[in-house]
């Protein structure tokens, strides 16, 4: 049983050498020049002096939100695809389609709700 996590037990150990050896190096090499600017958090996109009361768009949140709810939909589709090969059933095959399609009516509905449209 050893020799089947070997392989994995080997990846990690070098992973976490070679992980901790260029963090070490880094902390011994990197330059050092602190200023103010680069000590400060930094955001893509949005400027350094925001205020306290700036506000995301809820298009945004409903965005992000739809889109994990399909990501993770989605990610049910990859077992079926494993075992249906190995199913030979056509109810498998019916229940994927079943499930698709109301993922597409799902879509279509938040689609003609107007959730997907950047404001």
């Amino acid at each position: 049983m050893l020799r089947s996590f070997l392989p994995v037990v080997v990846f990690a150990g070098l992973g976490a050498i070679v992980g901790g050896a260029l963090a070490a190096i880094n902390g011994l090499l990197g330059p050092r020049r602190p200023s103010r600017v680069k000590s400060e958090p930094y955001e893509c996109g949005l400027p350094t002096e925001v205020s306290r009361t700036f506000r995301f768009g809820v298009s945004f949140y409903m965005i992000a939100m739809l889109f994990i709810l399909f990501d993770i939909e989605v990610v049910f589709l990859y077992p079926v695809g494993v075992i249906l090969r190995a199913a030979h059933s056509v109810f498998v095959l019916v229940e994927v389609l079943v499930f698709v399609v109301v993922l597409l009516v799902a879509l279509v509905y938040v689609w003609r709700r107007g959730a997907l449209d950047w404001r």
